[in-house]
């Protein structure tokens, strides 16, 4: 399989402003419900934070024309430098049974910092009696002021480093007062998923917070320049292909 990058610039920018902006670990999987899913995640590793993420998803039958175009958002609203976001395409029963390959393209702009307040102090992945896999775990508020919408977002990846199955949640309440802690629970919905899963990642954000690294000073210069970038990657892949293969004759 070749995979091929297109990079497509909207405003002026030199190449190493934008060139180490990427989407990583892209898969499909039939869910429990029979609805196909495209699940992959986006690498930032500039040295500013993206925001208003969207990834539309090419689709193209067996005889490589187009079929459709859907979209989609990162679950992590501001990807901060050296994180990744993952995203999730729920494709309907008949996209899913005429698709045969994929593009993603990825748009994005660059966004103000948020500071490391946002901590998950402890996390737990686990099954029930009922083989239903779960992550529980607590996150704090270590801020100055009230955060609110917190949500801790999963990545969860197979043996190969793939992405298997991603989710977001939002504990209850979810807000959280300075120094405060609350529980949350992370379920998987997808059985048929669960029994490839070998490792996982969180990231928990707010409105005013995000649980990632201090954002580096230098680059806060950067911002205060007329910086605001709109920019396009076009990812194309053939690994769809297999996974419906194997999906439609199990061994």
């Amino acid at each position: 399989m070749k995979i091929f990058l297109i990079l497509l610039v909207f405003v002026g920018m030199t190449p190493a402003v934008f060139a180490e902006v990427s989407i990583q670990n892209d898969q499909t999987y039939l869910g429990d419900d029979g609805a196909l899913h495209i699940v992959g995640e986006i690498q930032n590793d500039l040295n500013t934070p993206l925001n208003q993420i969207s990834i539309h998803a090419t689709l193209y039958d067996k005889n490589n024309q187009v079929i459709g175009v859907e979209e989609t958002s990162s679950l992590v609203n501001i990807i901060m430098p050296e994180m990744k976001g993952p995203f999730d395409f729920i494709l309907t029963d008949s996209e899913s049974k005429k698709t045969k390959s994929y593009s993603l393209d990825l748009k994005y702009k660059v966004s103000s910092p948020k500071n490391q307040v946002i901590d998950i102090t402890s996390s737990k992945l686990s099954r029930d009696n009922l083989d239903n896999l779960m992550i529980t775990g607590t996150v704090v508020n270590r801020g100055e002021i009230t955060a609110n919408t917190i949500a801790v977002i999963a990545t969860l990846y197979d043996k190969e480093g793939n992405v298997a199955a991603v989710s977001r949640v939002h504990p209850e309440p979810d807000y959280l007062r300075t120094d405060d802690e609350t529980f949350f629970l992370v379920t998987i919905p997808d059985k048929t998923q669960t029994i490839n899963i070998e490792d996982y990642s969180l990231v928990a954000e707010s409105e005013e917070y995000a649980a990632v690294p201090e954002f580096p000073i230098g680059s806060l210069v950067l911002l205060g320049g007329s910086l605001s970038a709109y920019v396009g990657i076009t990812r194309f892949s053939g690994r769809i292909i297999t996974n419906l293969v194997s999906a439609a004759n199990p061994k």
